[in-house]
C-alpha cells in the first residue's frame, strides 16, 4: 500500500495543498532551498545559528533537513510525499553541518531545543515538527524545554515529536508532556518498526505513521530513501497542517483531538493507533458545525 494512502492522506491532499497562513515550524538541519522541487515552496528562514540554508550539501544535517522538508513542502507529483506544499515552512536549524552524509545525525541539547521551539512560536508557527533526539536528556535545560512546551500550549501551537529509534520502551522529555503528539514509525502494513521507541505515554496519546522506505528529496543528486520516527513525525505534521488549512478557525485543542482520537476506543498500550487523516477531517467537520 502507498504510504499516503495507508494513513488516508490521499483524499485530504486532493482537497488541499495547504495555505500560506498555515505556518509549520521545522526544527531540524538546514535545507537545500535551491532544490528544484522546493522552488515553489514558501520557505522562511528563522535567523539563528547555524544558517537555515545548507552550506555543505553533503552533510548529514543538510540531508536530513532537506529530506523532511520534502515530505512537507516538496513539489506535488515529484519525488517526495509533498503533503502541504502551499503552507509556509519556517526553517529553524538546530543541527550544525559537521558530519558527512551517512553519519549519525547531530543531537540537540534540551536548552537548544527549548530556544528553537520558542523561536518558531514567536515566528507564528501553528505546528512545530521535531524530527530529532536529545543528546543528553538529563543535561541542563530540561526545565527550559518543559517551559517551552508549556509556552506552545499557552499560544495554541501543536508540537509533533518523533518517538525515537532506539528500540526502547518508555517516554522521554520530548514525548511525555501531554501537549506533545509523539509519533512511532510503521511499515506499509501499519505495524510499528522494530527500531521505534514505544511507551504508555506514546501509546495512549501518540500516533503511528509511515516510516519505512520513504522516498523524499536528497540535498543533491537523486532522491533518497529513508525511514524512522523522524520521517513518520513529518507525515503527522503535514496532516495537521492540511487540516488546519481546511479549518483555519479550529483551535489547537480541536485539531489535536481530531487527529489523535480519530480511531476510538483507545486502550492502555505502548503502541499508538495509526493516523487516519480522513477520519480526522470528518471529525473536524462535525466539531465546526
Amino acid at each position: 500500500m502507498d504510504a499516503l494512502e495507508l494513513v488516508k492522506l490521499t483524499a485530504l491532499m486532493e482537497r488541499s495543498r495547504g495555505r500560506a497562513e498555515t505556518k509549520v515550524g521545522l526544527i531540524d538541519g538546514p535545507v537545500a532551498m535551491d532544490h528544484p522541487d522546493l522552488a515553489s515552496a514558501i520557505i522562511r528562514e528563522i535567523p539563528g545559528r547555524p544558517s537555515g540554508r545548507c552550506v555543505r550539501s553533503n552533510s548529514t544535517a543538510c540531508a536530513h533537513g532537506t529530506f523532511v522538508a520534502g515530505v512537507l513542502s516538496g513539489k506535488r507529483k515529484g519525488a517526495a510525499p509533498a503533503i502541504c506544499p502551499d503552507c509556509t515552512l519556517l526553517v529553524r536549524p538546530i543541527f550544525a553541518e559537521t558530519g558527512s552524509m551517512g553519519g549519525s545525525l547531530p543531537n540537540a541539547t534540551p536548552l537548544e531545543l527549548a530556544l528553537a521551539i520558542i523561536d518558531c512560536i514567536d515566528a507564528g508557527a501553528l505546528v512545530v515538527n521535531l524530527s530529532l533526539a536529545l543528546a543528553r536528556p538529563s543535561a541542563p535545560g530540561v526545565r527550559e524545554l518543559e517551559e517551552a512546551i508549556d509556552y506552545a500550549l499557552l499560544r495554541g501551537v501543536l508540537v509533533v515529536a518523533a518517538a525515537g529509534n532506539q528500540s526502547a520502551v518508555g517516554g522521554s522529555t520530548i514525548t511525555r508532556p501531554p501537549w506533545v503528539i509523539p509519533v512511532v514509525a510503521c511499515d506499509l502494513r501499519g505495524r510499528p518498526t522494530p527500531q521505534s521507541n514505544l511507551g504508555i505515554s506514546i501509546g495512549t496519546r501518540g500516533l503511528c505513521a509511515p516510516g519505512e522506505n520513504i522516498t523524499s528529496l536528497g540535498a543533491t543528486g537523486p532522491p533518497l530513501r529513508s525511514g524512522g520516527t523522524s520521517v513518520a513525525a513529518a507525515f503527522v505534521t503535514g496532516a495537521v497542517a492540511l487540516l488546519w488549512s481546511e479549518y483555519p478557525t479550529a483551535t489547537a485543542a480541536q485539531i489535536k483531538l481530531a487527529v489523535t482520537l480519530a480511531r476510538m476506543p483507545r486502550r492502555m498500550t505502548v503502541v499508538p493507533v495509526l493516523l487516519d487523516a480522513w477520519v480526522a477531517y470528518q471529525t473536524l467537520a462535525k466539531i465546526s458545525l
